[in-house]
């Protein structure tokens, strides 16, 4: 696709980067047929190609307007259509760069900005876990919609105290450690038994991606650096990996290279992040090797839903349900729209609910054809998003994986 950029834009990086990422768009339409917005929407505007051709409109000196916001505001950026396009157009990249121009020209409604400002800085702060735990103690007393975001307060469970010649970082994340603490323990404990030590490095935080994709990307970049700060000491003495046990995260992560490209001081230390992270499923064929025999995997039926951020956005599909399958686990992902998103997307189902629970319902019920005991998952979004519809309990796999070792 050709675009002729603005002179505002001619000599700037995010119009460069737009015009080379459009070059490989041929708008053949096959993205439309896998995007969770259009085939309940039904508009164009609402599906990738049209979110393309508002972007290049707007790169082409064309003024944004409040309709184009909200357009671009309705993509779940689940990358779905990354998998389909046939031309490797990078359209997670895309859409954020078309956020940010038509979110410098045109103006929120004062409540939205708040809204947003509100999530972009408190759930990154250290003030979100108090918060948490004071939602949870009156949970019972909270409105639907925000008893829908404040999970039942859960036990974290014992840290490994063992250690290991062998070494890896995992990153606590901003929100995971107060609405689900066993996660991150029982990914330790997991490795544990592995031989491998989890590490975390105290000044790491979020992963930048919830500023980043609500169009504070200079925030994003900084809490990217910081966690580069906090990680490359670790880096320098050989850790083996960074595990991300958030798949939301280790999207962002595994760009980090990416982001701070143009950034003479970061740029290098960040390439090196990029290619050290691993989504902790990417460890289950040597956790399998490691843990044959020593599982005792429940003959329960699992519903696996594999996040957007897992199969799309890493390219990560079939893993999960495949290696705990060898461990003795009966683990199946739905028949009809595994590929579909379920509709948390991060802070999208704060700021988009209609379509949030239309997408969360509808997974539901594919998920809910194969009767299962327990749904799992590999994203703390998708895990609480799914749980404020159905009364099955939606856990992470590295859960089920850590109760069936501890319980032989």
């Amino acid at each position: 696709m050709q675009t002729h950029l603005a002179p505002e834009f001619k000599n700037t990086a995010d119009g460069q980067a737009a015009e080379a990422i459009l070059r490989k768009c041929v708008h053949c339409g096959f993205c439309t047929a896998t995007c969770p917005t259009y085939q309940l929407l039904g508009d164009e505007l609402d599906g990738p190609r049209g979110r393309i051709y508002l972007i290049k409109q707007v790169l082409e000196g064309q003024a944004p307007t409040r309709k184009t916001q909200l357009h671009l505001d309705r993509c779940l950026t689940c990358r779905n259509c990354e998998t389909t396009c046939p031309s490797g157009v990078q359209y997670g990249h895309l859409i954020d760069i078309g956020r940010k121009l038509v979110d410098e020209r045109v103006p929120r409604p004062t409540s939205e900005s708040v809204v947003r400002w509100a999530l972009k800085e408190g759930l990154p702060s250290p003030l979100f876990a108090p918060a948490m735990k004071l939602g949870q103690a009156v949970r019972g007393l909270l409105p639907a919609a925000l008893k829908n975001k404040v999970p039942a307060r859960q036990p974290a469970g014992q840290w490994p105290q063992r250690e290991h010649a062998r070494k890896m970082l995992m990153l606590a994340g901003c929100v995971q450690p107060a609405m689900m603490p066993n996660i991150n323990t029982a990914t330790a404990r997991v490795l544990d038994a592995a031989g491998i030590q989890t590490v975390v490095a105290a000044k790491a935080g979020c992963c930048g991606a919830v500023k980043f994709h609500l169009n504070d990307q200079d925030g994003g970049k900084a809490e990217m650096r910081r966690n580069i700060d906090a990680w490359w000491p670790h880096v320098e003495a050989g850790v083996e990996a960074i595990v991300m046990n958030a798949s939301g995260c280790g999207v962002t992560v595994k760009e980090y290279g990416y982001h701070l490209q143009d950034d003479a001081a970061y740029a290098a230390k960040a390439a090196r992040i990029s290619e050290l992270t691993r989504d902790l499923s990417e460890l289950l064929p040597e956790l399998v090797a490691s843990l044959r025999g020593r599982v005792a995997a429940s003959a329960a039926p699992i519903a696996f839903h594999p996040p957007c951020t897992l199969q799309h956005g890493q390219q990560l599909r079939g893993g999960v349900e495949q290696h705990l399958g060898a461990l003795g686990f009966d683990v199946k992902v739905a028949s009809c729209e595994a590929h579909l998103c379920c509709g948390s997307a991060g802070t999208y189902s704060v700021l988009n609910p209609e379509i949030a629970f239309q997408l969360r319902d509808r997974k539901l019920a594919n998920l809910g054809e194969m009767a299962p005991e327990v749904i799992v998952s590999a994203n703390i979004g998708c895990i609480t998003h799914l749980q404020s519809g159905t009364a099955t309990p939606v856990r992470h796999w590295i859960e089920v994986l850590d109760e069936a070792l501890s319980n032989k």
